[in-house]
């Protein structure tokens, strides 16, 4: 009968956890919304009131969570004024921001694999230089496309620390 491996033939459990920059990012983009807002901002709506009648968002957790996409430097906040009205602001993504196209695109996908309705996915990605859609996908440093997700497998990086015992 096979036994529970033992805890250290596990590689993963040999490094520490706080200094994990999964853990991390999630803390800035983990809530529900944020990606819900940054899709709308790929998507060229910028503007509180077009955002939040868009997409639905409640005006607290709206405001809450473009203030701390402000605050990570995802977004920047940018003043206007309509005709005749007061000062407003629009938020556009940083170089920080745009980084985050790839996931966007990942949880697109898989959204698009998994949860859309019989007709297909609402919207898609295409390139613009020929039409074709777009798609996330792993590539090594060395230019291999990995056509199985087991194909990768995390290492240790130059931050690990090892656990505490």
């Amino acid at each position: 009968m096979p036994t529970e491996p033992e805890v250290l033939e596990i590689p993963a459990l040999a490094w520490s956890t706080a200094n994990c920059t999964v853990g991390r990012a999630m803390g800035v983009l983990g809530e529900r919304w944020t990606f819900v807002v940054l899709r709308e901002v790929f998507n060229g709506v910028r503007r509180f009131d077009d955002i939040q009648r868009h997409s639905g968002i409640p005006r607290q957790v709206l405001s809450d969570r473009l203030a701390t996409l402000v605050g990570e430097g995802v977004l920047d906040r940018r003043p206007y004024r309509p005709p005749g009205g007061r000062e407003r602001h629009e938020y556009r993504l940083t170089p920080k921001g745009f980084d985050l196209y790839p996931v966007l695109v990942a949880i697109a996908d898989w959204g698009a694999r998994y949860l859309a309705d019989p007709a297909g996915p609402p919207v898609e990605v295409e390139h613009r230089g020929c039409g074709e859609l777009v798609h996330a996908e792993l590539v090594c440093e060395a230019g291999h496309r990995l056509a199985d997700r087991r194909e990768a497998a995390p290492r240790p990086g130059p931050g690990a620390v090892p656990a505490q015992k």
